[in-house]
């Protein structure tokens, strides 16, 4: 047997101006055919799994590219093109495959592209008809019919934040080796839940949910159960949560099952919505705490979802406010990096922070301050995967405000980030996040309280506020029962 694999990931936010290419993937991670030489990063976790597996059974492994990019506005043309004319281009000097696994995100959109991994997966079942196609997505991905007709399987993480990347790969790589062997004959439909969210995984309402999903995948004939959460920065028409089943033979019970878990979501619904305080609401909730370490979320500047940033609303506030003992983190700012990295640690300096990238970045924050470290190759875990960093600076002004600012656009995973800097939370009143739920699990567990700030920004969580204009509005939470008013609506696919 002979394995094909490749990872291509990026996270679309169609309201962004900046665009992404090609040297965003080279920034943050691009490798010809070597992911697996190196240590596993979230969308590489199943790469190495699966040549593990493949190598076990004495299979041909051919490994493509992996391409991942931080999360912004459209891919470029140029980019996309070169991007998948690798993987293309390896595909065939492959020859024909018998599998081909794929890593991809489910969320990218070039120029002239709404549907970069329908377009891939279908260029790649015209060259291999036979295959059998396996696609893992990330959870906020846009589930479309043309993926659906080109692959055999397809599944999504299944929590958020994304700690299952490895169990997931896991079952992908079973099902396709199910079918290589004639053990089953998948079948995919989806539900559209005429939803548009966020939601936490960790919650109580959304382990309920989990816990459904898990035990309908257990039922005769169900092989998988995917809920797609959907990107809700990406005006497309079908944004939103879809239920993805694959049975074994029976398009009927794949429809079915789609339909009666996808509705049970969709009436759980009025628990899954919560209520983000605006800036000034969670500070005074921040200053009336009697101990910290209370960790904010500027929800609305996360890179991972399209944001620069390098928004300073919150910043601003608490300098305005005089507060004291904060840290905060990452602030994307590269030119204060190289001025920083001019200066050398001990320095003082003054910056014109952040500000930079856009209008919804907000204005520049001067800020005058010590240089305490400055530290590059460092990485941060988001489950079992390690993430880069860049290069980080430790900017400590006046009253213990510490402040990391990188040059490499990511948004913050886990409390190693201030502590491998020199930073100990466990003394701050104030710790500052640019995320919006991948930090949870980790900072949960180190501090008193943990507010969720629908900040000012570029993604603001609230999604009945986002101007879409090729996204119908008839979902909740803009509309309380979107079905009330139209037929519901599905599809099917026969593998």
């Amino acid at each position: 047997m002979h394995m094909f694999m490749a990872t291509l990931s990026t996270e679309t936010n169609t309201f962004s101006p900046v665009p992404t290419v090609y040297s965003d993937f080279q920034a943050y991670f691009l490798r010809h055919g070597t992911a697996t030489q190196e240590p596993a990063n979230l969308m590489t976790e199943a790469l190495h799994l699966w040549r593990a597996r493949a190598e076990a059974l004495d299979w041909q492994v051919t490994e493509s590219l992996t391409a991942i990019a931080e999360p912004a506005g459209l891919t470029t043309h140029a980019a996309y093109a070169e991007l998948t004319g690798e993987i293309l281009n390896d595909l065939r000097a492959a020859g024909q495959p018998d599998v081909i696994l794929l890593q991809l995100h489910g969320a990218m959109i070039a120029e002239g592209e709404d549907d970069c991994e329908g377009d891939l997966v279908s260029k790649i079942r015209t060259l291999c008809p036979d295959a059998v196609i396996g696609v893992s997505l990330d959870l906020h991905c846009h589930l479309r019919d043309r993926l659906l007709e080109a692959a055999d399987l397809v599944i999504t993480f299944r929590e958020y934040p994304h700690d299952d990347a490895t169990p997931r790969a896991q079952e992908l790589f079973n099902l396709a080796h199910r079918v290589l062997k004639g053990e089953i004959k998948p079948v995919m439909a989806m539900f559209d839940c005429r939803m548009v969210s966020l939601f936490l995984t960790k919650t109580a309402q959304m382990r309920a949910i989990i816990a459904d999903i898990n035990s309908i995948q257990a039922t005769p004939g169900i092989l998988s159960v995917s809920l797609a959460h959907g990107f809700p920065w990406a005006d497309m028409p079908d944004t939103g949560a879809r239920m993805l089943v694959i049975a074994d033979g029976d398009p009927a019970l794949a429809q079915r099952t789609a339909r009666d878990i996808g509705q049970r979501f969709f009436e759980a619904r009025n628990g899954l919505l919560p209520d983000y305080p605006n800036l000034d609401d969670a500070l005074n909730q921040v200053e009336q705490a009697p101990s910290g370490p209370v960790v904010l979320a500027d929800m609305s500047d996360n890179s991972g979802a399209g944001a620069p940033g390098d928004a300073t609303y919150v910043l601003h506030s608490i300098l305005n406010r005089g507060m004291a003992n904060v840290a905060s983190g990452l602030s994307w700012d590269s030119e204060a990096v190289q001025t920083c990295v001019r200066a050398g640690a001990g320095a003082t300096v003054t910056l014109n922070l952040g500000g930079k990238a856009e209008p919804a970045s907000g204005q520049p924050a001067e800020v005058t301050g010590t240089i305490c470290a400055i530290k590059t190759g460092l990485g941060q875990h988001l489950g079992t995967g390690l993430e880069p960093l860049g290069t980080v600076v430790w900017h400590r002004l006046q009253g213990e405000v510490d402040l990391l600012i990188n040059d490499l656009r990511i948004q913050v995973y886990h409390p190693e980030v201030f502590e491998q800097m020199g930073i100990a939370l466990a003394a701050k009143h104030l710790v500052v996040v640019k995320s919006l739920f991948h930090f949870f699990s980790p900072f949960a567990a180190i501090a008193k309280q943990v507010i969720f700030c629908a900040t000012p920004g570029r993604v603001n969580p609230d999604t009945r506020r986002i101007d879409y204009t090729r996204r119908d509005l008839n979902f909740w939470p803009r509309v309380d029962d979107p079905f009330a008013s139209s037929d519901e609506s599905s599809a099917c696919k026969e593998g």
